[in-house]
């Protein structure tokens, strides 16, 4: 189930890439996988998944996770996976 829809994101400047259902990118757990932060569809599955992982559940999570992803994570880490072992390790220390 999505808990955050299109119309839910924080950011309103994302590209809408038709992308098939299957695409390792928006299926599956966050893997190896290439993460395009501009990318809507992507970051619609990556907040989901891991609001869900984490029990994140409310709005204000919701915002946060998306926003860590925008403004926080370092342009350098570029997996899905990456991506969420560093807002785990850095989750508690964000300035959002």
């Amino acid at each position: 189930m999505s808990l955050v829809i299109k119309n839910g994101l924080y950011y309103k400047d994302y590209k809408w890439t038709d992308i098939k259902e299957d695409d390792s990118r928006v299926k599956g757990l966050p893997d190896h996988t290439f993460f395009n932060r501009n990318e809507g569809y992507e970051m619609l599955y990556f907040i989901n998944e891991f609001s869900e992982k984490h029990d994140l559940f409310d709005i204000p999570s919701i915002i946060k996770i998306e926003r860590m992803i925008k403004e926080e994570v370092p342009s350098n880490i570029r997996s899905q996976e990456n991506v969420a072992i560093w807002m785990e390790s850095n989750w508690e220390n964000s300035k959002i």
